[in-house]
């Protein structure tokens, strides 16, 4: 195997750029239209999963909700993607969170792969908005996959499209269910946060100003010297 790594798959929000916010605001308005009482304790539990297992978790805060139609489910969920989209035109670059953009180049500088792995419909513009289009070689979004993380189907899906080994990708996430999905794909992964949400990644930092590639390169390669 491979002492160097071939590929780079990003997770999105809490990497990339933090619209967490503006989900939870739209999230939370939704909520409130159909009367649950919904607050930021809660909307950890979102964290990482799809649209529609979100808005699942959301109607088992009200018995009355659950006998509820799939063709309303879908309604509803579409709503909230309006809510956040409102929400969200106002991203620009000054949003890319901290050290991204320096990791994304010295990425490119070195000749590898680097995709984009989210559960969110909408990565795509939102990596435009953010002006990062170029550095991206292949976007996973929700649209191209039928399980979301803790599945590793999202990173699986980024290294199939490159054809490159997974144990030569290294996956970069913020939630536990991101995590554990890059750690069931076999790959290196990297953390951003809390020991606490995310003690089972390879390496871990506390946010995205602390990612440095050499650091990740020497740590990816002991692991697999």
């Amino acid at each position: 195997m491979s002492q160097y790594p071939k590929a780079f798959i990003y997770d999105l929000d809490g990497v990339i750029t933090d619209t967490a916010e503006f989900h939870y605001l739209a999230w939370k308005k939704l909520a409130e239209e159909l009367g649950i009482s919904f607050d930021r304790q809660f909307n950890e539990k979102l964290k990482g999963i799809s649209r529609m297992e979100s808005l699942e978790l959301i109607l088992q805060l009200n018995d009355s909700l659950l006998k509820m139609s799939s063709e309303e489910k879908v309604r509803l969920a579409s709503k909230k993607n309006e809510f956040y989209l409102a929400l969200a035109e106002s991203i620009n670059e000054e949003n890319i969170l901290p050290g991204i953009e320096d990791l994304l180049k010295d990425n490119k500088e070195q000749n590898i792969k680097i995709a984009l792995g989210s559960a969110s419909e909408n990565a795509r513009n939102v990596v435009e908005k953010l002006a990062l289009t170029s550095y991206f070689d292949y976007i996973v979004d929700a649209s191209k996959v039928s399980k979301g993380k803790p599945d590793p189907e999202t990173f699986t899906t980024a290294a199939d499209y490159f054809g490159i080994p997974y144990a030569e990708c290294i996956g970069i996430e913020d939630a536990a269910a991101g995590i554990e999905a890059i750690n069931k794909a076999n790959m290196f992964s990297v953390g951003v946060g809390s020991h606490e949400h995310l003690s089972q990644a390879d390496y871990l930092v506390e946010d995205t100003s602390k990612l440095d590639f050499e650091e990740i390169m020497k740590k990816y390669s002991d692991k697999n010297s």
